[in-house]
């Protein structure tokens, strides 16, 4: 069967390997500790899923508008104005499939063949594949960790040129785990704002899992009158409110935008799953919810914090302190290249080193090469207090050379 052309410029993950490899461990009864998962360890909040169980009992299980129902609309709408101080009416919002099909359908209906995305890494694995997938070229800029991975207005001046059509925004960050400052965006928006040509995509999805008294920002807020028309602000529920299951993720930006993603999403998927619509209104609307959105990201901090210090005891590692999200990524530049395990051989980048962490001290890690960086591995906290620290005992004794079992 013929597969289509566009695939070949689709890079697979070359962690599918270590994940499959975990996963044939697990099915011999091995116990792996995984630091994989980016989604929360925690349950959605019940109101959430009593508005669906409601809407379903009610038969709300037929077709909806595809940007979404009037309430749900509104209800974002309303959290945008009220949380992150955004003046989008509801026929400014769409609701899509989650998050990676907000960002995707968002690429689809602005990028042109050639188009230059400028994207900052360490960036989410998704990212480059989508620029690729609607005909852009992506352009990587690296975040340094001495800076916390982030950038200066001086690469991202030097990075511009006239084919640049869109700059990527993640804070705070998958896989960094950094967070940007107002002040810091505001430094790179000047830069952008010289260069009409250039819109902004905005990946908010972890927008309330920020630690150490750090504070996200919404791009469009920091200068509403100028930057509304050219900024594309994504956010999803699934990190938030520990709702990774139900795909529901949403897009605002400009009327002719939205009207272009409607456009689009119709000839794909249509409205997502109708009784989800209640819980998304639940969701940004109820009170109640806010107690365990906040335990989440208390248990998160304490977490992130635990793990910060730990990792940077182990000879060899270095890690820059996660100020929001919920990972590590972890610079093993000093573990490259000595021996290591029961075995004593020798690792050459992070996809060897996950493989032998994962085959000698069964824990499983995220290699960096997907995230653009080649020397560190990404370190998942979304799980319980003694798996952390079990997983990191067995990293400890590997790096020290034991089979850390």
């Amino acid at each position: 069967m013929q597969i289509a052309d566009r695939l070949n410029v689709v890079a697979e993950s070359i962690t599918l390997a270590v994940t499959a490899q975990a996963n044939a461990l697990k099915k011999q009864g091995i116990d792996v500790v995984s630091f994989g998962a980016g989604e929360p360890d925690f349950d959605t909040p019940e109101p959430i899923k009593d508005a669906a169980i409601a809407a379903l009992k009610a038969g709300k299980t037929k077709y909806e508008p595809t940007a979404g129902t009037p309430e749900a609309r509104t209800a974002i709408a309303d959290k945008l104005r009220r949380y992150n101080h955004l003046d989008y009416s509801p026929e400014e919002v769409i609701i899509s499939v989650g998050g990676k099909h907000s960002l995707y359908v968002a690429m689809m209906a602005t990028l042109n063949p050639g188009d230059e995305v400028i994207i900052p890494a360490p960036y989410w694995v998704s990212y480059p594949e989508m620029v690729k997938l609607a005909g852009g070229t992506p352009v990587f800029l690296r975040g340094e960790p001495a800076r916390d991975f982030k950038l200066t207005p001086q690469q991202l001046a030097a990075a511009i040129t006239p084919r640049t059509r869109m700059f990527i925004m993640n804070s705070p960050s998958n896989p960094g785990g950094h967070t940007y400052h107002r002040q810091e965006l505001h430094e790179l928006s000047h830069v952008l704002e010289r260069h009409p040509q250039i819109i902004v995509c905005s990946d908010e999805i972890y927008e309330r899992l920020v630690f150490n008294g750090q504070k996200s920002c919404s791009w469009a807020a920091l200068n509403w009158d100028f930057w509304k028309s050219r900024t594309i602000t994504c956010n999803c529920l699934s990190k938030t409110y520990a709702m990774t299951g139900w795909r529901i993720g949403y897009t605002a930006g400009p009327r002719e935008l939205i009207a272009a993603m409607n456009k689009l999403q119709s000839q794909m998927t249509s409205n997502i799953t109708s009784f989800c619509m209640p819980a998304i209104v639940n969701a940004l609307s109820d009170p109640a919810n806010e107690a365990a959105v906040e335990k989440m990201r208390l248990a998160f901090e304490e977490r992130g914090e635990h793990m910060w210090r730990r990792l940077n005891a182990i000879d060899g590692v270095r890690c820059v302190r996660p100020t929001g999200a919920f990972y590590c990524f972890v610079d093993i530049k000093g573990l490259l290249n000595r021996p290591l395990g029961l075995s004593a051989a020798v690792c050459r980048d992070a996809v060897e080193f996950a493989r032998r962490l994962l085959s000698d001290a069964h824990v499983a890690v995220v290699p960096g090469n997907d995230f653009g960086f080649d020397d560190h591995v990404r370190l998942s906290f979304a799980t319980g207090m003694d798996q952390i620290n079990r997983g990191l005992d067995r990293i400890q004794e590997f790096v020290t050379g034991g089979a850390g079992r």
